[in-house]
């Protein structure tokens, strides 16, 4: 018989480098995951990607046990990682954060291929496009 599900989490945990405190413990013990346990399989899985954001989906059973899949960090931190910077223009539309070459948009669109809904990579780039305006980069040939 398949187990139960009782609960889906969705967490951003630093990769390698998790740890029980806030925020991460607080949420895994209001699921009824074993905090520790978790965090080391985690830290384990991820440990190549050290340092970078990792979004994280955990699926809770009825009987404590659990599973998670891990994702490809955020658009917008492998793009500013492309750029060279820790952050985005705070406003779009009057100043701009850097700028990425279409190159370098291609790299994001294929590292962030898997979790997107297209298999395209044209219209992969449009996605990265469209993240990198609303972040204030700019887009050059």
């Amino acid at each position: 018989m398949a187990k139960k599900v009782v609960k889906q989490v969705k967490v951003q945990a630093v990769g390698g480098k998790a740890t029980p405190a806030p925020p991460l413990g607080p949420v895994l013990g209001q699921a009824g995951v074993a905090i520790g346990e978790f965090v080391n399989q985690f830290n384990e899985q991820t440990r190549d990607r050290m340092g970078q954001i990792v979004p994280t989906i955990i699926t809770v059973y009825d009987d404590r046990s659990f599973t998670f899949v891990t994702k490809v960090s955020p658009m917008s931190r492998l793009i500013l990682k492309k750029i060279g910077k820790d952050k985005g223009s705070g406003k779009n539309r009057v100043s701009k954060g850097g700028e990425i070459t279409r190159a370098q948009l291609r790299e994001v669109a294929e590292e962030k291929m898997p979790d997107l809904n297209t298999k395209d990579i044209e219209a992969a780039m449009k996605i990265a496009e469209g993240s990198c305006y609303s972040m204030g980069v700019k887009v050059i040939d």
